[in-house]
């Protein structure tokens, strides 16, 4: 059958009387109009002309405002939308508005939940039978769409078109604020939002906001704990696919990314930047901001200001969250507990970092070494034990840290400030690692064992001292005598007693100098260390330490020969000299 098609058409003020001639064949029960171009069928024959149209390429109706053509006055009326920014149809359960009426039916599955179509080889849902074929080919590795021009392929036929138009320069739509144009609506949309700092997507689970929907659907995979990525050569599974092709370079090898000075190759971009600020010696730290108030928060770091203060402790803050994080330490208060152990925290960020170490993910890793990392900031600061840079300086001495925490740790050498402060005994110490170390004071934990006699020690530098005495090295020597010594610290006083006769500690009553602090506090009669059970003070830590065992009983001394145990080394040394006839010599 032979039709012949005239329409009378409008192409902005001109009218066009198209005359063409369509083959359209019918099947026998006369129920469907099939194309003889490409044998789509269709039960309708005004379907089949207005189809007709995607062969012949014709566009009929253009948009008076930007000139752009489109083959059905619909799509026109739709794109026209774009312009004016109709929304006619508004969702009825959140109000939010859309310009066709497509776009809310697939939006009204957001709150349904409805996940029809199913991938029949990993189980993933979609909300969209086209989101699944497109699913379906990163399975296959399949893409049928190339560029013309260059070649490159791609999985999704919208891809290839945003990918044309890096080639013709097509940047059809600009922002207003900062000129920078875009070659889609959408994404002058999103980047619009870094001017209002506005977030319409909205986490259902935990509140937290985003401007950007892909943003929020990666986010709901911390929830979720999905993982729809995973490796074809040894399965590793990843909630992003940009995470995965890192990944899989790990197993081809491939670095991509190359520095055009020394030729030195990388798997990452960012590592090329981070790499070649080593030729430049170029210390790019002029931070930008969206937001004002983002802007404000980060100066704070230069200038230490800290406005908002604990009404308990008088601790001060740059930021009201920090305080309000500070204040659940008061209150012992930690929301948010693990799943999988039932530990908890008092932030959900320290609750997200450690549910990695269940889920054992590893996001991170560095091109120069492998080592791998759960964020993106670990990673970075530990780049730069590779490139020597210290972007971190101290405003009082100058000295350059390599980490924003170490300029932190080390502020308070000046400052004497000591924010962690011990329950017991109110002892105060300016880190926290400090704190937990001596905690095992009043709790006498030992973690550290030495390998060689088995002696336990609460801290590291102790077990290294001590392993000293093992391996017979001094690794300290006087420049003047060349004795040598286990630890820096007796150099020092040997320095001072024997070759330059400082005395740099003197009494503030009689004016006596010393030449070691101890003696000082000996002639003071300064007793600093005071015994947690009974009260009893001390000069020295080594006194008191000496002290506890007659309340815990502990004997952590024993014979070698007859294996009996004593408190004190000193009484088994004048057992070994009484009972075994063991000289000092031998000890």
């Amino acid at each position: 059958m032979e039709l012949n098609v005239k329409e009378l058409t409008e192409s902005g003020k001109t009218s066009i009387l198209v005359d063409t001639k369509v083959q359209i064949s019918t099947s026998s029960n006369d129920k469907f109009f099939t194309c003889d171009v490409c044998k789509k069928a269709f039960a309708k024959k005004w379907l089949l002309k207005r189809h007709f149209l995607c062969h012949t390429n014709e566009k009929s109706y253009s948009c008076h405002l930007c000139n752009k053509e489109f083959s059905r006055q619909g799509n026109l009326i739709h794109h026209i939308r774009t312009h004016t920014s109709e929304k006619p149809y508004p969702c009825d359960l959140c109000n939010k508005q859309f310009s066709q009426v497509i776009y809310l039916n697939k939006h009204y599955r957001n709150h349904t939940n409805d996940k029809r179509f199913t991938c029949d080889l990993c189980k993933r849902q979609f909300s969209r039978k086209d989101y699944l074929n497109e699913h379906y080919r990163t399975h296959g590795n399949e893409k049928p769409y190339s560029c013309d021009a260059c070649g490159k392929k791609f999985n999704e036929k919208r891809y290839l078109n945003k990918h044309c138009r890096t080639h013709t320069s097509e940047t059809a739509h600009s922002c207003d604020v900062c000129g920078k144009k875009f070659t889609e609506k959408r994404c002058l949309n999103n980047h619009f939002r870094t001017h209002t700092g506005e977030k319409p997507f909205s986490c259902v689970i935990c509140d937290k906001k985003f401007s950007q929907r892909s943003n929020l659907t990666q986010h709901y995979r911390i929830h979720t704990n999905e993982k729809p990525f995973s490796c074809d050569i040894c399965h590793k599974q990843f909630s992003w696919n940009s995470d995965l092709k890192r990944h899989f370079r790990t197993h081809s090898n491939e670095k991509p990314y190359f520095c055009n000075v020394c030729n030195k190759r990388f798997s990452r971009q960012s590592g090329v930047n981070k790499h070649f600020r080593i030729h430049t010696n170029e210390k790019p730290y002029s931070k930008k901001f969206a937001r004002q108030e983002n802007l404000i928060q980060h100066i704070r770091s230069h200038t230490n200001e800290k406005p908002f203060s604990c009404d308990i402790c008088n601790k001060q803050f740059a930021r009201k969250g920090y305080l309000t994080e500070h204040y659940r330490t008061h209150k012992n208060e930690k929301p948010y507990s693990c799943d999988e152990c039932g530990k908890r925290f008092i932030e959900k960020r320290y609750l997200n970092k450690h549910y990695r170490t269940h889920t054992n993910e590893m996001n991170y890793s560095c091109e120069v070494c492998g080592k791998e990392f759960i964020e993106k900031r670990y990673l970075n600061d530990h780049f730069r034990t590779h490139t020597g840079e210290k972007p971190f300086s101290c405003v009082i001495c100058n000295k350059k840290f390599s980490q924003r925490s170490h300029l932190k740790m080390h502020h308070r050498t000046h400052t004497g400030e000591k924010p962690y402060s011990c329950v017991i005994c109110n002892k105060s110490f300016s880190q926290t690692g400090d704190l937990n170390v001596h905690y095992r004071i009043h709790t006498n934990e030992k973690p550290l064992t030495c390998n060689e006699c088995g002696k336990q020690f609460s801290r590291k530098n102790d077990l290294d001292r001590h392993f000293l005495i093992h391996t017979g090295v001094k690794p300290y020597s006087c420049d003047v005598c060349s004795k040598e010594f286990t630890q820096r610290s007796c150099l020092i006083v040997h320095y001072r007693i024997n070759h330059i006769k400082e005395k740099p500690y003197s009494c503030g009553v009689c004016g006596k100098e010393f030449s070691q602090k101890r003696n000082l506090k000996y002639h003071t009669h300064e007793k600093p260390y005071s015994c947690e059970v009974c009260t009893k003070r001390f000069s020295n830590r080594t006194n008191l330490k000496i002290h506890r065992v007659t309340h815990t009983g502990e004997k952590p001394y024993s014979c070698d020969i007859c294996y009996k145990k004593f408190c004190h080394k000193s009484t088994l040394n004048k057992h070994n000299q009484t009972r075994h006839t063991i000289g000092k010599s031998m000890q």
